[in-house]
Parts: C-alpha cells; structure tokens; sequence
C-alpha cells in the first residue's frame, strides 16, 4: 500500500479557527447527573500526532468526558476548546475539526456500506463531488473498499467497527474521539484496529490527535499519554513507562496455594500495601523498603500456616494494571531512589 493510500487525512480543513499547541483542551471540566458526580474536575490536553487514552472501568466517566468535549452534554464548570474554538460559545464550528466513533455507534443494516458513509458525509455538508472520492479513498484505508457493497447488516463485529471508523474519518477530522472501539471484537480485530490508528497518526501531513477511551491495559500501553479516570476524576496522567516507574522496586509476584488463602495471608504480612490476581498468580505492592523484608520472609517460610504453601515469590517489572490499582487506592505512589 503506498504512503498517498496511508494518508486519508492529508487536507486540513479550513474553518477559521484559531490553532494553539493542543488540539484539544479541557480546563476544571464537571458534570452532575442529580447527586453523581459523572465528571468532577478534569483537566487534559492532547497534541497533534498524539493518541491519549482515557484508561478505567465502566462509571469512571469515560463516556460522559467523550460526549462533553463533543458538545452533546453540556457541562456544569469548565471549559473545551477544540483547535482553538470553545465548545460552549460555537460548537458546530467546533464539531467540524471532530471525528466521533460513540461507543453505541449505529449502523443503518439495510444500506452498505458505501451507502452508509454517503450518508453520514452528506449529513455534515459534503457534497457529491466530495465523499465519492473521499469514500474510496478511506476504504482503501480501513481495507472494506472490496465490501462497499454488503449491506451493514451483513458485517461482522470487526468490519463495523472499522465502519464507523472511516464515516468518523469522512470529513477529513483533525481530532479523532474513539469511545470504547474495541469492546467486544475479537483480539485479531483490535489487533487491526489499532494499527490504522497508528498509521493515521504517523501518516497524516497534518498530525491527527485522538482521544480514545479504553478499559483494557493492553491499549493503553499503545497510547502516547494515558489518563487513568475512576469515580470521574483523573487519578493520574503520564506517559505508560512514567506511571509503571512510579512502581519500581515494590512489585512482588507471588505463587502459591490456595490462591484466596494465600491472598488473605498476605495482607496481613508488615509492609504489603496491596495484593491482587494477576492470573493464576499474586502481584503484590510493598511499602518504599520493605520489599527485600517481605521478599525475605516470604522465601525463608514457604509454608506460612498448614494450609498454605508458597511455590515461588520474586521481584517484578510493574505492568499498568499495578499502576492503576495503585492510583485507585489512593496509596502514595512514589518509586524507590
């Protein structure tokens, strides 16, 4: 595939806004439902030619965040500027820059797919001329150009997602907002998924920013930045290697058997702070230097109690998922000097 095929989003639009250094901008964002608290406080910025994901569980605000900055929630507190237009004083003009994959994107089944796009170009103001090219082009991209006439109803999980992936593209967006893309698709799926993500950022003569919202680890290890969001607020932000450093020299694994009573003994050993399944297996967060006491004890008395045997303990690389738990604790997250 040549590098012209790789770039669909080579022309930027000119909708006389003003550009600053991010293409995206949240300052003290809230949003209320009643007495919850959806979004409370959050702050972000996302360069061009940078993918951030928004990192957590299902009710940390992942979605709300996604609909304010696209301005179909409106927010209590704070501000969004999107390529430099604020969201709140002209949306639509800042909708434009915008390309939106919903996590509940909908398909219409009885058109195909290069009726689908049709569609959804026209709706934003493209003209004939425009998306037939503009069509072709992105489904080259996301390799359905030989599936342009299937209907939508007809594709599997993994084609519908890429799908919505080229409609999000069709007006050629400088800020791409993915919620939730891959949940439910197979591994191959995301797999592909996220390498026309990468392509679209390194690709494009005018470097794309994404926001994408994911709860897998495995993603956001593929993100520039990440966010790690829980009961609507930012926990922590940095890049993947600084917030599994944060974590160095306190990352115990630990085998053994039964694995519950194991866990339960463990969090009462001085110096644990926290201890979670990682498969068949016990990662466990130690205190700043206590991790060679633990480490010591644990190797030294393999049978802390009749019931329990210890197979193996020994130190480890934190991984994401350790950072995450860390952060969501609310513990102290300092590495060791």
């Amino acid at each position: 595939m040549s590098s012209t095929e790789l770039n669909p989003l080579n022309i930027m639009p000119n909708h006389g806004a003003t550009m600053s250094d991010y293409l995206l901008e949240v300052e003290h964002l809230s949003k209320r439902f009643g007495e919850t608290a959806a979004v409370e406080d959050l702050s972000l910025q996302v360069r061009p030619g940078e993918i951030y994901g928004l990192v957590g569980p299902d009710g940390a605000g992942k979605t709300t965040t996604m609909r304010l900055v696209v301005a179909a929630l409106r927010p209590d507190r704070g501000q969004i500027r999107v390529a430099g237009v604020d969201m709140q004083r002209a949306p639509e003009q800042g909708r434009r820059w915008i390309g939106y994959l919903s996590q509940r994107f909908s398909l219409y089944e009885d058109l195909t797919v290069l009726e689908n796009i049709r569609f959804f170009a026209e709706v934003r103001g493209l003209s004939a001329q425009e998306w037939r090219s503009r069509s072709l082009e992105i489904l080259r991209f996301v390799d359905l150009e030989r599936f342009q006439d299937r209907l939508a109803g007809q594709l599997s999980g993994g084609m519908k997602q890429k799908l919505g992936l080229a409609i999000a593209l069709v007006t050629r967006p400088r800020l791409l907002l993915l919620d939730e893309p891959t949940t439910g698709v197979d591994p191959v799926t995301r797999q592909d998924f996220w390498q026309l993500l990468i392509q679209l950022v390194h690709a494009a003569s005018e470097p794309v920013a994404i926001l994408i919202s994911t709860p897998y680890m495995d993603e956001a290890s593929r993100c520039h930045r990440i966010g790690f969001m829980r009961a609507g607020r930012l926990i922590a932000e940095g890049t993947p290697s600084e917030l599994r450093a944060r974590l160095n020299g306190r990352m115990l694994e630990v085998r053994g058997s039964p694995l519950s009573d194991l866990r339960a003994w463990l969090q009462q050993v001085e110096g644990v702070e926290e201890v979670h399944s990682f498969g068949d297996r016990l990662h466990v967060r130690v205190r700043q230097g206590y991790a060679q006491a633990v480490l010591d004890r644990l190797q030294q008395h393999p049978s802390p109690s009749p019931s329990i045997r210890i197979l193996s303990a020994r130190p480890v690389t934190p991984v994401l998922e350790d950072a995450f738990m860390a952060f969501a604790s609310n513990q102290p997250v300092e590495s060791e000097p």
